[in-house]
């Protein structure tokens, strides 16, 4: 109950931890057909379910996950739950938890072990037998009996993390809680059931991940939605005290589109809040964000400054803080990795305990867990933070010292070409652009989303706030927002265009947007002979509108210029969020 009962998300200044119960807002947690790969970046998947309309699904409470269905005859021993990153799986796994140790729920379990994989990590060397694996993870089941296997359930946090090898075809077989094999080998005989065939096991996984455990080991898939709307209003009306200040919070969110849409991600309401709270109950001058460039560069500006408040032996610059924790946000996003050990943090010039201050010192940014049973691991918050992070290095590795991360190599053109003949800045964009445009899971959307915003002028003036080394460059924006069009021309996947035009939104373009906005205000749509990319703005328009798809109906669309095969090409994305199509 002690371990269980805080949430980790106070602010440094307050001192005083979360009270998980009092926070705690019901996810929206339904049962998922399989567990099928989604290779989209996961802001694009939130953005998919955001507009999936509520009665499609069975919502099922996070207490409930190992109980069937109404109408389902089934037993239910591995659960598989799903979700992006920052969803809210590790914070259901914790009110699970707590729920039972309050003795409000599940009481015919006798015993919960929580194995989180980053902590399992650290034993991939290791051969042990599950009984004294744990007894190293939980002393005091020592004295116990636990052969028996009833009663009992296994918590596997964070399959996307795993760095053991899991073999599910592999022959070696342990039936024996006494015998001893490599780790991956004991779960992968715990989860098909040869250790322990009657316990219960729960695995948590970012969906890129899921299709680790094979589907006939799995008896339910659940997925984590994040919050629907009255749960994202129900958050803030909880998160701040001052309900006038609530409703204005809410409000501004509800103007902004992306942001709103963002809002699923519990993480993100939190970040939100943290800014907004700030700028809104302030006098504060600036222009309150509307981009998630804006809201990401505040909400690191507000911890660097609770940073500053804190007294360090170690003086730690902010610059040198910054550049180090976004080359390591950088290298560790090119190669998928969302936790960090010793030798990551080497690899970028960062000992262990210089990292250690870092997590002292942002402790909302950049975290230290102490593994249950030996050594450290890192990560940041939220992906979304690493993501931001890594854009910001890219960013700065160039302005201050002429670095194309991309290639690792100093362009010292700026010394021998007139600058303003060679928009340096927007030749890096482009190639960061064909970068996340190859990338085959959409890992470096984002990415790019915040590395092009982070060169509007508005941004620039924020990052003076954050930096003494920022250095004036000459950068022609209309000529990456040209070369964004282009793409969008080329017509490469229609998810990939959508990610295009929230990077035009990041950079204060909404010239293609306005076109269609016109088309469609004056009803001439169908007469209209649109090219690829006003196709493609048609359909971003239509994803990120208000209204739910509930009946789309493609003869709105379809007119003498266009063939209806071509329309319902242009339309899949949106094809796939409506309930039903015409």
């Amino acid at each position: 109950m002690k371990k269980f009962e805080c949430l980790y998300e106070e602010t440094a200044m307050q001192g005083n931890p979360t009270l998980l119960n009092e926070i705690y807002t019901e996810l929206y947690i339904t049962e998922s057909e399989s567990g099928e790969i989604n290779n989209e970046h996961e802001v694009r998947q939130i953005e998919t379910q955001s507009r999936r309309a509520a009665t499609e699904d069975t919502p099922i409470k996070c207490n409930d996950i190992f109980r069937p269905l109404p109408g389902q005859d089934k037993t239910i021993r591995t659960v598989l739950t799903k979700g992006v990153a920052g969803i809210g799986k590790t914070v259901s796994v914790q009110k699970f938890i707590l729920d039972w140790a309050e003795g409000k729920e599940n009481q015919d379990v006798q015993l919960i072990f929580p194995l989180p994989f980053r902590e399992l990590n650290l034993m991939k060397n290791k051969r042990i037998s599950l009984s004294d694996l744990l007894n190293y993870f939980f002393p005091k089941t020592k004295q116990m009996e636990i052969i028996s296997d009833e009663y009992k359930l296994f918590i596997f946090d964070g399959l996307d993390e795993c760095r053991l090898s899991l073999d599910f075809k592999s022959k070696v077989k342990v039936c024996n809680i006494s015998e001893s094999a490599s780790v991956g080998v004991l779960l992968t005989n715990l989860i098909v059931g040869n250790l322990l065939p009657s316990a219960l096991i729960w695995i948590t996984s970012r969906p890129a991940a899921a299709d680790l455990i094979p589907s006939e080991c799995v008896h339910r898939v659940t997925e984590v939605r994040g919050f629907n709307e009255p749960q994202k209003n129900e958050y803030f009306m909880k998160r701040i005290s001052d309900q006038s200040l609530a409703n204005r919070i809410i409000s501004h969110l509800k103007s902004s589109r992306s942001l709103y849409i963002m809002c699923h991600i519990p993480v993100f309401c939190w970040i939100s809040a943290a800014v907004l709270e700030k700028m809104l109950s302030q006098a504060e001058s600036g222009e309150i964000p509307k981009t998630l460039t804006q809201m990401y560069t505040h909400f690191l500006i507000l911890q660097t400054n609770i940073k500053q408040k804190k007294d360090y032996e170690k003086n730690v610059s902010d610059e040198d803080m910054i550049l180090k924790l976004g080359k390591l946000a950088f290298q560790q996003l090119v190669k998928g990795n969302l936790i960090f050990y010793d030798e990551d943090l080497r690899e970028c010039g960062i000992d262990v305990t210089e990292a250690s201050v870092y997590s002292g010192l942002c402790t909302q940014i950049f975290r230290e867990e102490l593994g249950l049973y030996e050594g450290k691991v890192f990560c940041f918050v939220h992906l979304s933070l690493q993501e931001h992070l890594a854009a910001l290095y890219a960013h700065l590795s160039f302005t201050i010292n002429y670095i194309n991360v991309f290639d690792q190599t100093k362009q010292r053109l700026f010394k021998f070409f007139n600058q303003k003949k060679n928009n340096l800045l927007c030749k890096l964009h482009e190639r960061a652009v064909n970068e996340a445009l190859q990338s085959k899971n959409g890992h470096l959307d984002l990415f790019l989303r915040f590395f092009l915003g982070l060169s509007v002028e508005s941004n620039q003036t924020l990052l003076q706030k954050l930096l003494t080394q920022t250095r004036s460059y000459f950068y022609i924006k209309a000529e990456t927002v040209q070369y964004i069009k282009q793409k969008i021309r080329e017509n490469h996947s229609p998810e990939k265009s959508i990610n295009l035009f929230h990077c035009l939104n990041e950079l204060g373009d909404d010239s293609l947007m306005q076109e269609i906005q016109d088309n469609l205000k004056s009803g001439k749509i169908r007469e209209a002979k649109l090219s690829s990319s006003q196709w493609s703005a048609l359909v971003y328009v239509l994803l990120t509108s208000e209204q739910k798809m509930d009946v789309f109906d493609l003869k709105h669309f379809i007119g003498e210029q266009t063939k209806a095969d071509e329309v319902l090409r242009y339309f899949l994305p949106v094809v796939k969020e409506s309930r039903s199509v015409q």
